[in-house]
């Protein structure tokens, strides 16, 4: 590990060079940023600070393309599910293929580069295959927590103005079953944005369909490709918006960009936690909040981790 005091004297004397030789070999770039930080942590003037703007990439490349050749079949994901011996794991080429199909599945519904995407879903694998796939085509991807009630997802929908919603049948959380697909039939009564509604089945009980608006997760992958070329964006471009609770007033969408954002959560991950090449590595956060974003998605599958996830 590197020392702390030496690491902070160098990023506070100069964050532009710091941070731009801690991100030249962190991510996959398609294109390597030559400027670090433009903008001034120190401006009264408010001014915008923007990170790598040069540069281009797909985080999905550095989460999952990079991985392959030595890391393919090592295990990504382990999921335990809420009944105790429920258990799925998906290797890196095997999550490489599912985000691949799902982003083939998002761009047949016209998902594309800028479009907003709402998530709401248990805690299960499809939920960061949703993520990584929304950012494999470019789309910018809003997460609800599965635990929010329908006029707290049907706001966020409105705000967000998307046009897609992805969800499950039935969630589960301490033993009890969350209706998620009819709590987002009844957001999605006053949303007039939502054109399209992706609903993985995780349990064998009926839910609502909506005809034309409706679509079954297994339908849509059945025969989608397992390649998907990554859509390359800039380093500023935005990929996912993630809201405030509103516990003190309305929900504000914290909008977080590529580059810094991926280079964050690889470097705080890879320095907080120290993981080695053989460990398995668990943070039971769930992906409705940024921690969950960071360290059981990101920062892990940045580093070439096996991460758990929890139901």
């Amino acid at each position: 590990m590197k020392s702390y005091a030496v690491e902070y004297k160098k990023a506070a004397e100069d964050p532009s060079a710091y941070w731009l030789a801690e991100t030249a070999d962190r991510i996959a770039w398609r294109t390597k940023p030559t400027v670090g930080l433009k903008g001034d942590f120190t401006s009264i003037a408010n001014e915008p600070l923007r990170w790598f703007e040069d540069g281009w990439l797909n985080v999905t490349e550095s989460c999952l393309d990079r991985h392959l050749e030595k890391r393919g079949d090592k295990r990504a994901i382990i999921w335990e599910g809420d009944e105790p011996g429920t258990t799925r794991t998906l290797t890196y080429r095997e999550l490489h293929a599912e985000v691949c199909k799902f982003a083939n599945a998002l761009a047949h519904l016209g998902v594309k580069r800028g479009d907003n995407v709402i998530i709401y879903m248990g805690m299960v694998p499809e939920a960061a295959i949703a993520m990584l796939a929304c950012a494999r085509v470019g789309s910018v991807h809003s997460v609800v927590f599965g635990g929010f009630s329908a006029a707290s997802l049907g706001d966020r929908i409105n705000d967000s103005q998307a046009k897609t919603v992805i969800t499950q049948d039935f969630g589960l959380r301490g033993g009890k079953r969350v209706p998620l697909k009819a709590i987002a039939d009844e957001a999605c009564k006053d949303a007039k944005t939502v054109k399209n509604v992706v609903v993985y089945k995780h349990s064998e009980e009926k839910v609502g369909f909506v005809d034309g608006r409706d679509h079954w997760w297994h339908d849509l992958t059945a025969k989608a490709s397992a390649k998907h070329e990554a859509v390359i964006v800039e380093a500023e471009h935005p990929l996912f918006i993630l809201y405030t609770s509103g516990s003190t007033g309305t929900p504000k969408g914290l909008l977080h960009t590529s580059g810094g954002y991926l280079t964050y959560v690889g470097y705080t991950h890879q320095m907080v936690f120290d993981p080695r090449e053989d460990d398995v590595y668990a943070c039971v956060a769930d992906v409705g909040w940024v921690t969950g974003h960071s360290y059981v998605v990101y920062g892990p599958l940045s580093n070439g981790v096996t991460t758990v996830m929890f139901e």
